[in-house]
């Protein structure tokens, strides 16, 4: 069950986490000036993109609440190869925002690494968007955010430390193709696999289309060098205006267009048909001193999709000697 954070305790959150900023400045950012940016989050997990054990219902595919910070590179929200904190354990596994906000909260309280924390609403399907503002400094350059994938055993997507400075400039777009991530908490194989704990703990791992490799895998598709981006994320520079926030101008309309519709535009992933193992033999049919049958059968696993392999024969029948004859 997600958990819902009232808008008052986000605003004291961020206040606090705002008047901890340090003077010095990020390694490699000399701007002088804080920056605006704007996020939009794109889920693109559809079932024609990735028809394996698509979730329909309970729940369908979907997307937790969006949670980030921008901040110093002494703070690591996650990191692949490392351990998640207490925290983002819970996030990924159950999608509780408070342990993890906690932590976020402490690291702008004790360490100064976390300039302010931004959230953006979940999104009820595979596929759509959701946005965000956000603030960073010279100092607190970098942004961190996760997604849970819902549902999942502790798979989340999200950047890590992804900086938004370069020299004495800003970037004024940045846009980032995001793939699965495993926490290493929860050993399941498939969307909707049982609580199992992984003990001991493991590391974050990116799952590929053939890591694990195991066939029970949601993301298993061997026929793919690499997974489609299962999300995007944009960040957009945003300018002063008297009023409001407003985007800085983009050079190539025509360009931007195209961005827009290949975000939109979901890949077909070919899928495979998988049958189980042969049954036993059956019994010979037929009649006493003449050739008789048995035959032996399979069943559908899992149904192509995409113009995926067909599906094989499910029966097979070859000659005998009928049996008990006397």
């Amino acid at each position: 069950m997600q958990t819902c954070v009232p808008p008052t305790s986000w605003t004291l959150l961020l206040a606090t986490l705002g008047s901890a900023a340090s003077l010095s400045l990020e390694p490699g950012c000399t701007a002088r000036h804080l920056a605006r940016y704007s996020l939009t989050f794109t889920g693109k997990w559809s079932q024609t993109a990735f028809p394996k054990q698509y979730p329909l219902f309970r729940p369908p595919a979907q997307w937790s609440t969006l949670l980030g910070a921008t901040h110093s590179s002494d703070y690591s929200m996650w990191k692949k190869d490392e351990f998640v904190s207490n925290g983002l354990r819970d996030f990924a596994e159950r999608g509780e925002a408070w342990p993890l906000m906690k932590e976020i909260e402490e690291a702008g309280e004790q360490l100064q690494s976390v300039h302010g924390v931004f959230s953006a609403p979940a999104v009820p399907a595979g596929t759509g968007q959701t946005s965000a503002q956000l603030e960073a400094d010279p100092r607190h350059s970098l942004v961190s955010f996760v997604v849970r994938i819902v549902p999942s055993p502790d798979w989340f997507v999200g950047v890590d430390s992804l900086a938004l400075c370069e020299g004495a400039r800003w970037k004024d777009r940045v846009s980032v193709d995001l793939f699965p991530y495993d926490a290493g908490t929860d050993s399941g194989f498939t969307f909707s696999s049982p609580n199992f704990a992984t003990i001991p703990q493991g590391t974050v791992t990116e799952i590929t289309s053939s890591s694990p490799s195991h066939p029970a895998n949601s993301f298993y598709y061997p026929r793919l060098k690499s997974l489609p981006p299962l999300a995007t994320v944009s960040l957009v520079r945003l300018r002063h205006s008297p009023r409001t926030l407003l985007p800085l101008p983009t050079p190539d309309l025509t360009a931007r267009g195209n961005e827009i519709l290949d975000t939109l535009t979901a890949p077909e992933t070919p899928l495979d048909c998988e049958v189980s193992l042969w049954s036993s033999w059956g019994l010979c049919r037929g009649r006493c001193g003449k050739l008789g049958a048995k035959s032996r059968t399979r069943y559908v696993r899992v149904q192509p999709a995409n113009n995926g392999t067909p599906c094989p024969g499910l029966e097979e029948e070859v000659e005998c000697t009928p049996d008990n004859c006397v």
